[in-house]
């Protein structure tokens, strides 16, 4: 049985969809499994030992379709279902089964605060629509492999982080999920120990601002990892606290306690970090009982009302004191 699983994009979902291409490995171990994503995300699959083959959705959307075709798939599981997946499905005719995103009731949540959303993650709801293979989850959570030469060697890190360090993820793909900077210094001063600071080229200003304003706490690895290689460092750490963003994911994919500061998307959306039954200490911090939250199930370069109040709210104090307490944990438990 060959099998073709779909998803585009982003970093997030994609790592979310690993206990699907797992389970189906693991349960259907005749069964071929191929992926179609992006070619910008397919980084995040390279190494993922649970796949057979991995496709990239070119500019020209014909050179795909015939790549697919020579492939004859027997089942598509497409878990982004938009219009492009449909022409990919229309295209090949093969047996598929599509991933329900939820829009109607997502819509109506960010319109009219109208909460019809079921209460389930988006990996169990990944996992519904393979169960027509009769795959099971088996609750052992995300997957995230790093390429052995894409391992940070902590020798090229700075000596004050050699005894131990948490990471910090500024970076997000929109404005309105991002702690703000004077946040962010107000977080490390009150915490107190060493901390790496997680994002891309785009964060790198943002990074020495607050590097700058922390006394030598902080080291600014926006901009000079790449996606392995931050991975690595944040296998490394102690604890992540994130916004909603990709990292949270792959923190989570790795095993990592997560501190998640939620901005104008909301846990609900059902993308909180995912565990499986693993034991792994989480928390979630967010203004909850905003009129204006959530405004959006993705997020806006700046704050539609302005004031940006679901971050600018947050309590720096109670996110400190958490970090503290989950550092005091890896030192006892690990």
């Amino acid at each position: 049985m060959k099998i073709l699983i779909i998803r585009f994009s982003s970093i997030g979902d994609i790592v979310l969809t690993t206990p699907v291409i797992r389970c189906i490995s693991q349960q259907l171990p005749e069964a071929e499994i191929h992926f179609l994503t992006k070619p910008q995300f397919a980084i995040l699959l390279s190494s993922n030992p649970y796949l057979n083959k991995i496709h990239l959705l070119e500019k020209e959307f014909a050179d795909t379709i015939k790549e697919l075709k020579a492939e004859n798939f027997d089942i598509i599981i497409d878990l982004h279902s938009n219009l492009r997946t449909f022409r990919v499905k229309s295209a090949l005719k093969a047996v598929s089964y599509s991933f329900n995103k939820l829009n109607p009731e997502k819509w109506l949540m960010t319109n009219f605060r109208w909460n019809i959303l079921p209460d389930i993650h988006i990996v169990d709801r990944y996992m519904q629509t393979a169960s027509v293979l009769q795959v099971k989850n088996d609750a052992a959570g995300l997957d995230y492999f790093i390429p052995e030469n894409s391992e940070v060697d902590q020798s090229v890190l700075p000596a004050f982080l050699h005894s131990g360090f948490y990471c910090i993820v500024i970076g997000a793909a929109h404005a309105t999920k991002k702690l703000p900077v004077d946040k962010v210094i107000r977080i490390i001063e009150q915490v107190a120990l060493p901390v790496i600071l997680i994002g891309g080229k785009e964060d790198r200003a943002a990074g020495e601002e607050i590097c700058n304003a922390t006394g030598g706490l902080a080291f600014n690895a926006c901009g000079n990892f790449n996606l392995h290689q931050s991975a690595s460092i944040v296998r490394q750490s102690r604890l992540v606290l994130s916004n909603d963003t990709g990292f949270m994911h792959i923190a989570a994919a790795l095993k990592k306690k997560v501190i998640a500061a939620w901005g104008n998307t909301i846990p609900e959306f059902g993308m909180y970090p995912y565990y499986g039954d693993l034991k792994i200490d989480t928390v979630n911090f967010e203004i909850k009982n905003l009129p204006c939250r959530p405004c959006s199930k993705i997020g806006y370069s700046k704050c539609p009302k302005k004031h940006f109040k679901c971050m600018r709210e947050q309590d720096t104090d109670a996110i400190a004191s958490k970090v503290l307490e989950f550092w005091r944990l890896t030192e006892t438990h690990g």
